[in-house]
């Protein structure tokens, strides 16, 4: 008898890469981990205290919550999104829902948007759960190349957009580059989204990590585009709370019943005593997050200044947001190989480009999570390695 198998949808979808590379590192003790996103430092202390009163006896913390979230935590995170990132609208036009981190916000607004067949339009390189989820729904992500700077070019997109195409989305600050989109390219793709009748689907994930005077912008401050656009946030970077799993999704109003439908079906609620905790860091503020930015911008130095020069890297582009470097050194191997071996030769852990949609030899490297000892000794191995590479491979 024939055995029945995973659908030919779900072969197709890469395999996730972190914990391949985690655990090859496991396999090499003493091996330096530059690879994993995210911060190193815990979160606001205010959640203890949160935690501690959610978990003396309140019944509602063990019963299930509305799908969309606690209206206390959502209406903290209106509040937040009127104060810094411009949205000016008393939730007539758009809706803001909790999901389980920012990830499931973007899985569910491709499942409500889509039919198997239709298209998302994804810059290039992408971030790889987002190209995943594409796929999951059986749609097909359509890349478009940025510039060498990791910039979009808005007719680059105009001409990838067909009769099939339903969204655009764009990640500033960028994951896998640091890239920050200037506000007139964010306006840019947003109105030609508005113009062809595609939703624009904008990740602002990292919108606190921002260096030398950069600054964020975000398509919610927009005004006329409430009924196409669609802002991704996450309490995982900024707010230490990764394991936490805990995301903001703003939607068009018309498009609520429809993400509803999908969290009550996969989730019912997010997990609530994750939300009692964010909206204890919530009323901790941005400042918790900018403390740590002079440390992370004396790491992103480190990584700087240890690249710099380098014969096997023909450009270095410097990140002006996230805490990524996304490297293309001239290697004749596949950027899995050379990940692969850096590990198992050099003691020190990347992400392989491929997974974002590099084709030649490109690594992700992070410097979010990691102490300034551990940064200066991980860029040595990787600089020699990478050195060591090139010349026996040319």
């Amino acid at each position: 008898m024939k055995q029945p198998g995973p659908s030919l949808r779900i072969q197709d979808v890469q395999s996730p890469v972190i914990p391949h590379m985690g655990s090859l590192i496991r396999q090499h003790p003493g091996s330096i981990g530059l690879g994993q996103g995210m911060v190193g430092y815990s979160p606001p202390p205010q959640i203890l205290d949160a935690a501690r009163e959610a978990l003396s006896g309140q019944p509602w913390l063990h019963a299930y919550q509305h799908a969309a979230g606690l209206p206390a935590l959502r209406q903290a995170f209106r509040e937040k999104l009127s104060r810094e990132n411009g949205l000016q609208d008393p939730g007539e036009e758009t809706s803001t829902l909790v999901t389980a981190g920012s990830n499931m916000g973007f899985h569910h607004v491709v499942q409500a948007i889509t039919d198997p067949g239709d298209e998302i339009i994804l810059l290039s390189p992408f971030y790889f759960n987002q190209e995943m989820s594409v796929r999951i729904a059986g749609c097909r992500p359509v890349l478009v190349d940025t510039d060498s700077f990791y910039q979009p070019d808005p007719d680059r997109i105009r001409k990838s957009i067909t009769a099939r195409t339903r969204a655009v989305v764009t990640i500033s600050p960028n994951n896998p580059t640091g890239a920050v989109y200037s506000g007139e390219m964010v306006r840019a793709i947003n109105d030609l989204c508005g113009q062809r009748g595609l939703y624009h689907i904008h990740d602002e994930a990292y919108e606190y990590f921002l260096y030398d005077g950069t600054e964020h912008a975000s398509p919610l401050s927009f005004g006329g585009n409430r009924a196409f656009t669609i802002g991704l946030h996450s309490m995982s970077k900024a707010f230490g709370m990764a394991g936490w799993r805990i995301g903001f999704l703003t939607v068009p109003r018309a498009l609520e019943a429809s993400i509803l439908k999908i969290q009550d079906t996969v989730l019912i609620n997010p997990t609530i005593l994750s939300q009692h905790l964010a909206l204890a860091a919530l009323q901790a503020g941005a400042g918790y997050c900018r403390q740590f930015l002079p440390e992370l911008s004396a790491l992103r130095a480190i990584f700087r200044n240890a690249l710099q020069g380098q014969g096997f890297l023909p450009q270095l582009v410097v990140p002006q947001g996230a805490f990524y470097f996304l490297l293309q050194p001239r290697i004749p191997l596949d950027s899995l190989t050379c990940a692969e071996r850096l590990i198992r030769e050099f003691g020190v852990g990347v992400i392989p480009g491929h997974a974002f949609g590099c084709s030649d030899c490109a690594l992700r490297i992070s410097f979010g999570s990691i102490d300034s000892v551990s940064a200066e000794e991980g860029m040595k191995r990787l600089v020699a390695g990478l050195g060591s590479l090139a010349r026996r491979n040319l």
